[in-house]
């Protein structure tokens, strides 16, 4: 089963490798990450894995990162002189890491899935355990858990009409750590044997909840010129499609209450120069972006922000008077809408939301989300509930409640962790 798997890899990787070279040639993405995938992590990367023992968390991008932070914190509490190390598959994921993940003790790349690649990566990691977060499966030659789990509906689909080959792979891992009882079922439906799998809940929720600090809104506040009072319509993690819509919105709103400012986070920071462009054209010349506020300049009186760098994206929430979480209103499965929920803000979002269907239904009963169709009635809800600032007021904070109230996962992991470590 493993020599079919490298060999449809091995393929993949002949078709997809001049695509990446050339994004890697002209545009400069993936220069940072290039010799690490290819298992030339930097000597001083591994003189820094010191302590025992030694357990090596992969967290592939900005989402699963978010997730392991707390898993890794807690597993510092139960193992003080451990050495953490944690591997990431994105620069972006990298970069928030670093930032996130204090209780690691060394960083890299996850390497190509290239067999002679992966085997000298794991000889030199030489880890006790290896910890996947949420939904990565690969067939690795050391002890397996997978913590946070969670299977999409697309994912499903896919893992469901190959189960007789991943049927072998999900078997290979220790122990399963799921988040729903959805994402439990799904596993046994791949072949994965009921006794491994434990529902112990979503660890974004510890993560969040613990970085809702006033300090985080003072800063980004002071960056980016905001007084106190000032309200904000925030768009998160926007795809193509979505912004337009966005700033139809938000003129709608500037009939209403022409003091309106907008920030606008698109999902993929390269598309920024894009977004700004289309925000003039809409009739909005006042525009500033992030990374030139980044390079020293002011923002004066810009009614609208673009969000065009990695990082800032939980923190702008901090600063919305409501919001529109993107990758919803095309058919992309939605983005976390913990994160403003975290803040105590209403969230609204489109119905394509297949990917954070648990939260969605958590914000929904409490009355802090709300499913929107299109722009219109983005628009007409942004409108209606502006016009009742406390019933706003009270729906976000019950939505905060929500994601206090379900804290706790990332203890539960780290306890799971430490039954398979000596």
């Amino acid at each position: 089963m493993f020599l079919i798997y490298n060999i449809f890899l091995f393929i993949g990787f002949i078709v997809i490798f001049p695509y990446y070279l050339a994004i890697m040639i002209f545009t400069g993405k993936y220069r940072k990450s290039l010799g690490q995938k290819f298992g030339f992590v930097p000597p001083e990367t591994y003189e820094r894995m010191k302590g025992q023992p030694r357990i090596w968390v992969h967290a592939v991008s900005v989402g699963e990162v978010t997730a392991a932070a707390p898993i890794i914190g807690s597993i510092r509490e139960h193992f003080p002189e451990a050495c953490i190390v944690l591997s990431t598959g994105t620069e972006t994921g990298q970069e928030m890491a670093r930032k996130t993940c204090t209780a690691a003790t060394a960083f890299f790349y996850y390497p190509l899935d290239i067999p002679f690649v992966v085997r000298k990566v794991i000889r030199s990691v030489h880890a006790d355990v290896f910890i996947l977060v949420e939904t990565e499966l690969w067939p690795h030659g050391t002890k397996i858990i997978m913590v946070n789990g969670r299977i999409s509906p697309r994912s499903f689909k896919r893992y469901r009409l190959t189960r007789f080959f991943w049927k072998g792979i999900v078997n290979a891992i220790e122990e399963i750590g799921v988040i729903s009882n959805v994402d439990a079922e799904r596993l046994k439906a791949m072949g994965a044997k009921p006794e491994k799998i434990h529902v112990l809940g979503n660890a974004k929720y510890d993560s969040l909840a613990a970085k809702t600090s006033p300090g985080f809104r003072e800063e980004i506040a002071s960056r980016l010129n905001m007084q106190a009072g000032e309200r904000v319509l925030v768009a998160g993690s926007t795809h193509e499609g979505e912004d337009q819509i966005v700033f139809d919105a938000y003129r709608k709103l500037l009939d209403r209450y022409p003091d309106f400012k907008l920030i606008i986070i698109p999902r993929h920071p390269e598309r920024g120069q894009d977004v700004l462009a289309l925000a003039r054209s809409s009739g909005f010349a006042d525009c500033v972006a992030m990374s030139d506020v980044n390079k020293g300049r002011k923002r004066v009186n810009e009614r609208i922000i673009v969000v065009d760098v990695i990082g800032e994206l939980f923190k702008v929430y901090s600063l919305a008077t409501v919001v529109f979480c993107g990758g919803s209103l095309v058919p992309k499965g939605g983005q976390n809408i913990l994160e403003p929920a975290a803040w105590g803000k209403m969230v609204f979002y489109g119905p394509s939301m297949e990917d954070f269907r648990e939260e969605r239904e958590l914000l929904e009963a409490s009355g802090a989300g709300i499913t929107v169709k299109n722009g219109k009635e983005l628009s007409d809800c942004l409108l209606r509930y502006l016009g009742d600032p406390e019933e706003l007021a009270r729906r976000g904070s019950r939505g905060r409640d929500i994601v206090i109230a379900n804290m706790g996962a990332a203890r539960r992991y780290a306890a799971m962790i430490s039954m398979h470590v000596r």
